[in-house]
């Protein structure tokens, strides 16, 4: 057993990025024939057709070169390496190099105007073809750390990261990104920018052995869960009774994660899909609004003192609210995912009011995912007081049937235990996701997230959900009715209730139900 620990440990540890960042400098070209209003020449960095180019702008004056006529170029991937569609997306993440000049400083709340482009081929000797072209505006938001004298001069600013690009597919091996930085003083039009010196791009896509895990684990998964489901619902159709609230929960649960296990990503690596990002998206938010519904549910189900069970109208402020927050969830992915359709160069986090309502949006989010975990840890709480009033009942039990009850209510308490446990990584995993996701774009700290933690999660959803499916199935067996008069016997007359994971024919959660003149399961 230890030796296996160590192996899974080992794995955790040592388990690549799911991720991969290469670092880019933008090489700076010359237009020399003025074709930057046509639009039908593209820069090339390196390679035979390579452009003309200058090592920094110092060149450029003594040349007498406008910076009108300049162009950064950046080839995507390095020399001699191709893309794949196995990358699956590609984040493009911009930062300036901008040296301090006395005479030409950074003003406060100054906007970087690009004119950017980005075309495509799959062959080294074929044409560039062009995928985008967009007139863009960036803040910037950069500090001198020294002091702003003479002596100064040359030193470099710290600025932050900027957005720049994503786009949801890698369908091409070769692409090629073109940024003007146009200047028209009339017009105040990249005015009060600094000295640019650089632009150097970080390129960020999905690691194609993680893909190819990830591929292979929804194909192994999805008829996996697909059978259970399958078998759990023709269980509950073989009963005499109408399917109650929690069995409907469960199924819908499960649809929710075949949902999300249908490997359509495959098509993905054979088609230029560039919106299965935000499809993803939209079935993982389906997922964790069908997950979180499902808990409140379950807890609720498991309350034996609530008076109306079995009425999803019970929970409706509950569950409405976490429709609420899942809508608030897709709108706020559509402000950016469903606009990068169009143009991979848009980002929310362009703006101001961008920012901060994104900022806001993530932090919102997850103190309120904490909060929920809060309250289902309460929920669990008041189900094990109420499970503990009632083990007084057992001894007037016989010892077979009492030993029975005994292993269901253990086996009940581990499974709620396992709950909270799930909840706990998946709110981990929650607020881990938006704010890996969101880093980039506010130049803070991140958590290092390997492929094990995410493949590791979404495993344990497909088990959680497996094994609820398989004990919630409705047994057709009778236990204990040879003895239910001797149980008559040593019951005074009271009513009484247990709840566990075991479903019978009579019902989901009552395993044992006891009145003054019969005993039945």
């Amino acid at each position: 057993m230890s030796s296996i620990l160590k192996l899974i440990f080992k794995y955790f540890s040592v388990a690549p990025s799911p991720t991969t960042a290469v670092h880019y400098l933008a090489t700076k070209c010359v237009d020399t024939v003025k074709t930057h209003h046509k639009g039908s020449k593209w820069f090339m960095p390196w390679g035979p057709d390579q452009c003309s180019k200058i090592r920094d702008f110092d060149e450029a004056m003594a040349k007498r070169i406008e910076a009108n006529n300049i162009v950064f170029a950046v080839h995507i991937p390095l020399p001699n390496r191709e893309m794949s569609p196995w990358f699956q997306f590609m984040l493009v993440i911009l930062q300036f190099d901008i040296a301090f000049k006395m005479q030409n400083q950074i003003e406060d709340g100054s906007l970087v105007t690009m004119d950017v482009g980005l075309a495509y081929r799959d062959s080294t000797l074929s044409e560039w073809t062009e995928m985008a072209h967009s007139t863009e505006h960036r803040k910037l938001s950069c500090n001198f750390t020294a002091t702003k004298t003479y002596e100064n001069e040359g030193r470099y600013y710290e600025c932050d990261l900027l957005p720049f690009m994503e786009v949801g597919s890698v369908a091409h091996k070769y692409y090629l990104l073109n940024i003007r930085l146009p200047v028209n003083e009339r017009k105040k039009v990249n005015i009060g920018i600094g000295e640019i010196k650089d632009i150097r791009l970080v390129s960020i896509h999905q690691n194609g052995g993680f893909t190819k895990v990830w591929f292979a684990m929804k194909t192994f998964l999805t008829p996996s869960v697909l059978i259970i489901m399958i078998w759990y619902w023709r269980r509950i159709t073989q009963m005499t009774r109408p399917p109650v609230l929690l069995e409907k929960i469960i199924f819908a649960l499960g649809i929710s994660m075949t949902f999300i296990n249908i490997p359509v990503e495959w098509f993905s690596v054979g088609f230029n899909w560039t919106w299965m990002l935000l499809f993803g998206d939209i079935r993982q938010g389906i997922f964790y609004a069908m997950l979180l519904s499902f808990w409140i549910i379950f807890c609720g189900e498991h309350l034996m003192d609530q008076t109306e069970r079995n009425h999803f109208s019970v929970y409706w402020k509950q569950v409405g609210s976490i429709v609420f927050g899942s809508f608030c969830l897709f709108v706020f992915d559509m402000c950016e995912r469903g606009v990068q359709l169009k143009n991979p160069f848009y980002s929310i986090w362009a703006s101001d009011v961008g920012t901060e309502l994104a900022m806001a949006f993530i932090i919102v989010a997850g103190i309120c995912a904490c909060l929920y975990f809060l309250f289902l840890c309460f929920m669990v709480f008041q189900v094990f007081r109420n499970i503990s009033g009632k083990r007084s009942s057992l001894p007037a039990m016989t010892k077979a049937r009492r030993l029975h009850y005994e292993g269901l209510i253990f086996r009940f308490k581990f499974l709620m235990l396992v709950t909270l446990a799930c909840a706990a990584m998946t709110v981990i995993f929650f607020i881990i996701s938006q704010v890996n996701e969101g880093h980039w774009h506010w130049g803070g700290y991140t958590v290092q997230v390997n492929s094990a933690f995410f493949t590791g999660i979404y495993g344990m959803w497909n088990l959680y959900v497996f094994a609820l499916m398989f004990l919630y199935a409705p047994s057709h067996k009778r236990y204990g009715d040879e003895q239910s008069s001797a149980d008559q016997a040593g019951n005074s007359g009271e009513d009484i209730q247990l709840t566990t994971t075991i479903t019978h024919v009579d019902g989901p959660t009552e395993i044992y139900k006891m009145t003054g003149k019969e005993a039945q399961e």
